[in-house]
């Protein structure tokens, strides 16, 4: 790897991880666990966690404030915007942990809209839109424009690949 395609991480970022894949920056105040696994080209703004079973794709962009906690992957083109929230313990009790943690899967070209909130063991599909501040309770199918609480279909999503390009 040459020194421009080296990850580009800020002096102020706590990052343990060293699975960090080409051209991707990594903003103050981050703090990424030794497990996880960022592929290239990827943008994680500040003040973002990510633990140790995460893996993002590439080309990812995750805005400040999201926590990405174990068990969440993340496909290749995907969006999360400001203080999205992803959940992954259904019961959550104080020091009292499950046999293993829900996972999320966000798709290829997914966007989830600011301070949307994903619960655990939901899949969203590709292309597929969830409008700011939705509360997801079931999976997306790919392609859809989920808004609401609890988020509902709207039909369509604009496509992320452009009009022509189906992906």
């Amino acid at each position: 790897m040459s020194k421009s395609d080296a990850p580009q991480i800020h002096a102020l970022a706590d990052v343990a991880s060293t699975t960090i894949g080409p051209r991707t920056r990594v903003w103050q105040f981050c703090v990424i666990l030794a497990g996880a696994r960022i592929g290239a080209d990827c943008n994680i703004n500040a003040q973002v966690l990510i633990e140790n079973e995460v893996e993002l794709g590439d080309r990812v962009t995750v805005k400040s404030g999201v926590q990405l906690w174990d068990g969440i992957r993340v496909e290749d083109d995907v969006f999360i915007g400001p203080n999205a929230t992803f959940t992954n313990d259904r019961t959550p009790r104080s020091r009292q942990y499950p046999a293993q943690f829900q996972t999320i899967t966000l798709e290829r070209g997914a966007s989830i809209g600011a301070n949307a909130t994903i619960l655990g063991g939901v899949r969203i599909g590709a292309g597929a839109m969830i409008g700011a501040g939705s509360v997801v309770t079931r999976d997306v199918p790919a392609g859809e424009l989920w808004v609401g609480n609890p988020a509902r279909s709207r039909g369509p999503a604009p496509s992320p690949w452009g009009p022509t390009d189906a992906g």
